[in-house]
């Protein structure tokens, strides 16, 4: 059996799941029992729960896709404990790669790991980094939420293009993976360097993403669904790139960066 499927790691996933389910519990039940201390009805608590889970939709979509980008390269255990706890798509990706790249494995999640000790490497990665901040945030927070509020309070328009940048220089790496990442010259793998499909599923999600905006703005109705926006155009973007490998399959083989 594959290592990254084995046993022991279905019975540590579904512990990390369980334990996750006992927390939610505990703590939906601490806040009733707050509330109706605060003398908050029962109805308004229903419907703050419903809201709350609805919300919680949008994001559920964007694991399930980081799951699906991890799973070829890492199994789909290890992507399900990890985001069953913390993490994103962003981060996820991005340690797994960098981990992977410093073990001089240059193909990185494009290719499915076959070293137990790469595997346990950006299994420490992705999780020691995610723990970090809930260890430092506890002493620092206070602070920290200080002095956002005083930079916020002088000039809101400095920091929303920070935030802004923030986002958009970490989007540009994905970006300029798809466009100019570089394959492994002495590994016969297809699709690890940058070239056809990576710049369609760059492009489609784009496009995507601009038609999602506009219908957005131009219908009322529709600005619930901004929140699905992002991984809506994800996975439409991925359907794309299936569609051009199964009808274009010479395409799969177009690369530039090797």
């Amino acid at each position: 059996m594959d290592f990254k499927s084995s046993s022991f790691m279905y019975i540590l996933g579904f512990g990390v799941v369980l334990f996750v389910l006992v927390q939610s519990t505990f703590f939906l039940v601490r806040a009733i029992k707050r509330g109706k201390e605060l003398g908050i009805s029962s109805q308004k608590m229903k419907s703050t729960a419903l809201q709350s889970a609805l919300f919680s939709i949008a994001p559920a979509i964007s694991i399930v896709a980081t799951v699906i980008v991890l799973s070829s390269a890492l199994g789909v255990v290890l992507p399900w404990i990890r985001l069953t706890v913390i993490g994103n798509l962003q981060y996820e990706t991005s340690s797994a790669q960098a981990a992977l790249n410093a073990m001089g494995n240059s193909a990185g999640i494009s290719a499915a790991i076959t070293s137990p000790e790469q595997f346990s490497t950006v299994a420490w990665v992705m999780t020691v980094g995610s723990v970090m901040p809930l260890v430092i945030l506890p002493f620092v927070l206070k602070k920290l939420q200080t002095g956002i509020g005083k930079a916020v309070g002088k000039d809101k328009v400095w920091a929303n293009l920070m935030s802004a940048a923030a986002f958009i220089g970490l989007i540009c790496a994905f970006i300029g993976r798809a466009i100019l990442g570089t394959g492994d010259k002495n590994a016969d793998i297809i699709g690890d360097g940058a070239g056809t499909l990576s710049i369609t599923g760059l492009l489609s999600s784009v496009a995507f993403m601009l038609i999602f905006t506009y219908l957005i703005k131009k219908i009322p109705k529709l600005q619930k669904l901004e929140s699905f926006a992002m991984p809506l155009s994800m996975f439409l973007g991925m359907g794309v790139v299936l569609l051009v490998n199964h009808f274009l399959p010479s395409a799969y083989i177009v690369e530039w960066r090797y």
